[in-house]
């Protein structure tokens, strides 16, 4: 797994250059049209949230590769306060922003992989992966 692209995410423009950067990444893959949107709105929803729950994090773009596939993999890291109650937050509807609350239960649902974990002393983790097909 190599890492394509780091971006630190502290404020607003951040959250536009990672949508740039995985547009990039994405496209040069191979992605068709649709998969790139995909990936554009994952990293969208993850770079939001590192914005406004974290105050800070990073989201990090590897090209994946395993034995029989190639894929772009998303990870979103924090040092932030951790989700309080992971299954709550997974379930659509749910928002603390006020939001649709269709960010991280859509998130799962577009991409292939989809794992995350949180506590108060590590923050949230968040790893995804869209296979090219």
């Amino acid at each position: 797994m190599e890492a394509m692209a780091t971006i630190e995410i502290l404020d607003l423009k951040d959250i536009a250059a990672a949508r740039n950067i995985a547009r990039s990444l994405a496209k040069d893959f191979g992605f068709s049209t649709v998969d790139q949107t995909r990936i554009i709105t994952v990293v969208s929803e993850l770079a939001r949230n590192l914005y406004l729950y974290a105050l800070h994090g990073q989201i990090i773009l590897y090209k994946h590769h395993s034995p029989s596939q190639t894929g772009i993999r998303i990870y979103a890291a924090d040092s932030g306060p951790g989700i309080a109650d992971l299954q709550k937050v997974m379930e659509i509807g749910y928002s603390t922003s006020g939001g649709l609350g269709a960010g991280l239960p859509g998130v799962k649902s577009i991409m292939d992989e989809f794992t995350i974990s949180s506590s108060f002393e590590e923050g949230t983790r968040i790893n995804t992966v869209k296979w090219l097909r």
